[in-house]
């Protein structure tokens, strides 16, 4: 059965809900008082880059960095993002300027951007300086990046950085409430989490293997095999994972693969399978990483042995 997003909330979630959203109502309420005062970052590749005031004009071309930009109440200020990028809601309604590795950079370039938030794999980023662009490469891949990259777009955005501190500190109250909530034996689990078709897994190093870390299970895959590595389906099989968590796109035809069909996972029906929305929140290493792993905790206490 799958792990449906109607399932009950974590105890005393709804208080938690209200306050984080009190706080990023603060946040949108303060942001037309940021200072108009020059600011400069360091990105990724270590370089530093300044502008005379915070930028009006961004565009976003990872989904996570849209999302982290908004948890601040900086929504405003993007004017385009990928074709990915889909949460909240106020999003939808901006320019799509394709995927954050290849963007429309004609398209990118007639928003006239006063800075570009591009992930470090993108093959877009010499390019799109070459035209003059300011262009900030971020790439979160673990909770610790995910700290810091709020905390830098806070200064972009003219912001003090407790602001990103605050809202850090919330998602980690999220993640702490999500790991209370779990019984004994589900912190005893052996989990295997497929983030995408090939098979990827998630392996500790991630993002999604740190969240499963802080909930008390355990992952099938060996720190060794590194974030997210590409798996033959048989390895699968011989880890016998007590659950499965996957998305419903990937979901498709999973007894099809070799031995899988006889994997008490498999047989037991301890599937997690989230539906498209929850698949986006979950391999996101953004602002909402609490929601994931309350989302992860809900599926464990349903399915855990």
């Amino acid at each position: 059965m799958a792990c449906s997003a109607s399932a009950a909330a974590l105890p005393g979630r709804p208080c938690r809900a209200a306050g984080r959203a009190l706080l990023l109502l603060l946040f949108a309420c303060l942001a037309p008082l940021a200072w108009a005062a020059p600011v400069q970052v360091s990105d990724d590749r270590g370089r530093v880059l300044r502008w005379d005031e915070p930028p009006r004009r961004i565009v976003s071309l990872l989904p996570s960095l849209t999302e982290s930009l908004c948890a601040l109440g900086e929504c405003a200020r993007l004017v385009g993002v990928d074709r990915y990028s889909n949460w909240p809601a106020a999003v939808q309604a901006l320019p799509r300027l394709g995927g954050g590795i290849d963007p429309q950079v004609e398209a990118v370039l007639a928003l006239r951007p006063d800075a570009v938030l591009l992930a470090q794999s993108s093959q877009a980023v010499q390019r799109l300086e070459a035209l003059g662009l300011k262009v900030v490469v971020l790439e979160p891949r673990t909770h610790a990046d995910a700290r810091r990259v709020l905390a830098t777009l806070a200064q972009l955005a003219g912001r003090p950085v407790q602001d990103a501190e605050r809202l850090w500190q919330a998602i980690e109250s999220e993640v702490d409430a999500a790991a209370r909530s779990l019984p004994p034996g589900a912190r005893r689990a052996r989990v295997y989490f497929e983030a995408s078709r090939g098979p990827y897994g998630a392996g500790p190093p991630s993002f999604i293997g740190e969240t499963l870390a802080r909930l008390g299970v355990r992952n099938v895959l060996p720190a060794a095999l590194g974030p997210f590595p590409r798996l033959n389906p048989e390895y699968v099989v011989r880890a016998d994972p007590d659950v499965i968590m996957i998305g419903r796109r990937n979901a498709e035809g999973l007894a099809q693969r070799p031995g899988w069909a006889g994997m008490r996972a498999l047989r037991e029906q301890r599937l997690c399978v989230f539906d498209d929305d929850q698949a986006d929140l979950l391999v996101r290493p953004g602002p909402r990483l609490g929601e994931a792993a309350a989302t992860m905790a809900r599926c464990l206490r349903d399915k855990a042995p």
